[in-house]
């Protein structure tokens, strides 16, 4: 078996910038540009009841009735890790990430927590995982690493086993065009693309497709699930018709409109999360230009008018052989309903 060691105290070490704390290695290695402090560990819980709303409380979405061991890939807060680990006691669940976050003590005893760098070559065992959990790596895995890091999710799955991949492509879209280039969501969007350049790709989400079946994988199942901003009125499948003075609760679908309000709040903070260190440090901006930007963006996401959204990219994929569960089909949620020839004119 692979063996654990304790946790090197560099991982421990943190940095202040504008009143919040940055992994010292993390920012220095350029692998992650985020806080990893206690408002941080409430955002990434926060998300994670976001994809639950979005996913209907589905954790797992292939076809894995008995899983023995899971891997989740960028564990963060651990709350999917905690769930999955509860779901599934007779599982050995792993969550590993870069930083160390502070953990509840009465975490289930089949969790197990590791600090690693997944940049660096996985060190565990070729056929070991049912399932290798990937969520938000976009903005943790190297640009020149994602080719190398799905081979080695290939490696460490079991004959049979399976990948999940959740990625939020960070390019805000407008569902019926009103976002242009000029508006603050939109200078955003390009910005912080270019801000985690050279050291991250941005767009690799839209390639996971394709890079999940240059490693190897079958069985390659891909959705583009939409992410508002904020409630958009009447719903995700509403008309294009609302003015600018509709109420952004006036979803007619309750959980429509829960995930609406819910990733509202999410983005206001996700929007300044993201950028406070790459901005400043990478695009040379003042703090006092990336927050009137911040507060812009945020404006414009509020309105519903635009219907905005993030882009999701969700991705299961299976290693060949093994044997197959035939009385399972894989939870993949449903692909959104076209909304004419804005979401055809997607940026990228």
């Amino acid at each position: 078996d692979f063996q654990t060691v304790p946790v090197d105290e560099t991982y421990r070490d943190v940095i202040l910038h504008h009143n919040r704390e940055y992994q010292r290695y993390a920012v220095e290695h350029g692998v992650y540009f985020s806080p990893v402090d206690d408002d941080e560990i409430e955002y990434l819980q926060y998300i994670h009841g976001l994809f639950n709303l979005v996913f209907d409380s589905r954790l797992v979405f292939p076809p894995i009735p008995r899983p023995r061991r899971i891997l989740d890939c960028g564990s963060g807060s651990a709350s999917w890790a905690i769930e999955v680990a509860e779901k599934h006691p007779d599982c050995e669940v792993i969550g590993l990430d870069i930083y160390p976050y502070p953990m509840p003590e009465d975490l289930p005893g089949n969790l197990e927590l590791q600090i690693d760098d997944l940049n660096n070559p996985s060190t565990f065992p070729s056929n070991h995982f049912d399932l290798v959990h990937s969520r938000l790596m976009a903005g943790g895995i190297h640009a020149d690493r994602w080719v190398n890091y799905l081979t080695d999710v290939f490696r460490i799955l079991r004959p049979g086993g399976w990948c999940q991949m959740v990625e939020i492509y960070f390019n805000a879209q407008s569902d019926n065009g009103t976002l242009t280039d000029n508006h603050a969501l939109q200078v955003w969007s390009q910005s912080y693309m270019r801000s985690v350049e050279p050291y991250k790709n941005a767009r690799a989400p839209l390639r996971l497709h394709q890079m999940l079946t240059e490693v190897g994988f079958v069985e390659v199942e891909t959705r583009l699930v939409t992410l508002p901003l904020c409630g958009w009125p009447n719903g995700l499948l509403g008309s294009s018709s609302e003015t600018l003075n509709t109420p952004s609760n006036a979803s007619v679908d309750p959980r429509e409109r829960n995930i609406g309000e819910a990733s509202r709040h999410i983005v206001h903070r996700m929007l300044s999360s993201l950028c406070a260190w790459p901005f400043t440090h990478h695009l040379d901006m003042s703090q006092t230009d990336v927050q009137l930007l911040v507060a812009q963006a945020r404006s414009e996401a509020d309105n519903p008018a635009h219907k905005a959204y993030f882009p999701v990219y969700v991705c299961i994929a299976r290693k060949p052989g093994g044997s197959r569960q035939p009385s399972y089909t894989p939870y993949v949620p449903p692909k959104d309903r076209e909304h004419g020839e804005a979401r055809k004119r997607a940026r990228h």
